[in-house]
C-alpha cells in the first residue's frame, strides 16, 4: 500500500536528508532513513530497507561521477573481499545465537562503538601513514559481520577509513563506493526472491528525482567544514551508532 501525501513529503524529506548526509561524508543515509522513517508508517522495514538499496545505487552512480580519480581501487578489493562474504556470515551467526548472546554482542559492540568515536571525536588527527592491507580486508570483515547480524554495517570501515592519511573526497569516494556494492547485493538477491514488491518500485520512483538533486548538491555545495571538523562529525556519528545498537537491547532488559 503506497502511503497519502501527508505521509509521503516528510517522508521524501528523510531521504534528502539522508542523501545529502551519505554525499558529503561517505555514509549514513540508512541509519538516517531507517530511524527517522521507521516509526512512521511508511511502509514495512523489509519494504525501507529495500528502497534505501535502491536509492542508495543512484546516489552512489551520480556522487562517484568524475570523481573516480579519487578511488583506491585497490583498496576497493581488499575491503569488498572482506565485506561481501563476511555478510553472509553474519546472518548465518545469528541465526545460531540465542536471543540472550545476540543481545550481549550487540551490547558490546555499541559500546566499542561509541567508545572508538568518543576517542577520535577529541583527537581527530589521521595516522601518520596507511594502515596495512590486511587490515582492509579485517575492518571491510567486520563492517560485514555487523551488517548481516545487526543491520549497521558502516561503523568499522568508517572508524578505519577515516583515521587513515587520506583525503576526504577519496574517503568519501570509498565508502560511497563500498555502500553501492552492498546496496547492489542486497536489492539482486531481494529482487531474485521475488520481494521487490511494487510499493518498493512506487516509492523508489518517487523518491529518485529528489535523490539526484539531493546527491548533486552535496557534491557541489558540501558544509563548509575543514578536515578535522569533518573527522569529528563522522565520529560524533559513530557515537550515535553505537547508541542506536545499545538502546533497544537496555530497553529490552528494562521492560522485563
Amino acid at each position: 500500500m503506497i502511503p497519502g501525501i501527508t505521509v509521503l513529503v516528510p517522508f521524501i524529506l528523510i531521504v534528502v536528508a539522508g542523501v545529502y548526509f551519505q554525499t558529503v561524508t561517505g555514509f549514513g543515509l540508512s541509519m538516517i532513513v531507517m530511524g527517522m522513517a521507521g516509526g512512521m508508517g511508511v511502509a514495512s522495514v523489509a519494504t525501507l530497507a529495500s528502497v534505501v538499496s535502491i536509492v542508495a545505487l543512484v546516489n552512489s552512480a551520480v556522487a562517484l561521477r568524475g570523481t573516480h580519480h579519487h578511488i583506491n581501487w585497490r583498496l576497493i578489493g581488499y575491503m569488498v573481499a572482506g565485506v561481501l562474504p563476511a555478510s553472509v556470515l553474519g546472518v548465518i551467526v545469528l541465526d545460531f545465537l540465542s536471543d540472550s548472546a545476540a543481545d550481549i554482542i550487540q551490547l558490546l559492540l555499541g559500546l566499542v562503538i561509541a567508545y572508538g568515536g568518543i576517542n577520535f571525536a577529541w583527537r581527530p588527527k589521521p595516522l601518520t601513514s596507511l594502515s596495512g592491507r590486511a587490515s582492509f580486508v579485517y575492518y571491510g570483515f567486520l563492517g560485514g559481520l555487523i551488517g548481516g547480524m545487526f543491520g549497521i554495517p558502516g561503523p568499522p570501515l568508517i572508524f578505519h577509513l577515516y583515521r587513515q592519511p587520506m583525503t576526504l573526497p577519496q574517503i568519501r569516494g570509498l565508502l560511497i563506493f563500498i555502500n553501492a556494492v552492498v546496496a547492489l547485493a542486497r536489492t539482486l538477491f531481494v529482487g531474485a526472491q521475488g520481494q521487490l514488491g511494487m510499493d518498493v518500485i512506487v516509492l523508489s520512483a518517487v523518491c529518485l528525482p529528489m535523490v539526484a538533486i539531493a546527491t548533486v548538491l552535496g557534491k557541489r555545495f558540501p558544509p563548509p567544514l575543514s578536515a578535522d571538523a569533518m573527522r569529528r562529525l563522522a565520529f560524533a556519528v559513530l557515537v550515535i551508532m553505537g547508541m542506536a545498537l545499545m538502546l533497544p537491547v537496555l530497553l529490552g532488559y528494562w521492560n522485563r
